[in-house]
């Protein structure tokens, strides 16, 4: 591969994984981070507790309102409460302190994280746990297919620019996909 094209799939894959990571991050901590409206969603890529909503920031491809709103519709209760419930487990699981800078720290555990919203949402709510469960899991791998659908749009775009090759094009598809870069890959 010559240098320009390793360069010009570096910086694709750079930008990718920018853009997707932060939708990838963004997700992951919405659950227990405030913000305006609310998420959840385990993408192993994103968790249940992922999409439990955010709506600016870093990658938040989904607010908090669309999310309570899925969420009531597949639980047939009112999205009021959802967003009541989505926001009091944010509240009640907000980290104490905010971590150290330049510090990775811990990262809690994603499927506990899940766990915990599920029986938080279900008990205030009134519905079934492995219902609850189930609507995230839903939520979560309806977010995934969207997120591999924008970038294989985008990937194609870049190949019909002449900005990529499709052999670069589908190299960070696969790296995506492995988990390798952000955007949707499992972890």
């Amino acid at each position: 591969m010559s240098r320009t094209k390793r360069i010009t799939l570096g910086i694709a894959a750079g930008a990718l994984a920018l853009g997707a990571g932060m939708g990838v991050t963004g997700m992951a901590t919405a659950a227990t981070t405030p913000s305006p409206s609310a998420t959840s969603s385990t993408d192993a890529g994103t968790a249940p507790a992922d999409h439990a909503g955010k709506s600016g920031g870093h990658g938040h491809g989904r607010d908090g309102g669309q999310i309570a709103s899925q969420l009531a519709t597949k639980l047939g209760v009112d999205e009021a409460k959802v967003t009541e419930a989505l926001k009091a487990f944010r509240e009640a699981n907000k980290p104490a302190t905010p971590p150290a800078e330049g510090s990775e720290g811990t990262k809690p555990d994603r499927t506990a994280q899940e766990a915990a919203l599920a029986k938080s949402l279900a008990t205030a709510l009134g519905v079934d746990e492995a219902k609850v469960t189930s609507a995230l899991e839903e939520i979560r791998t309806a977010g995934k297919a969207e997120r591999a659908a924008a970038l294989k749009t985008r990937l194609d775009k870049a190949v019909s620019d002449g900005k990529l090759t499709q052999a670069e094009a589908d190299a960070v598809t696969k790296a995506v996909e492995a988990g390798v870069i952000g955007g949707g890959g499992e972890r």
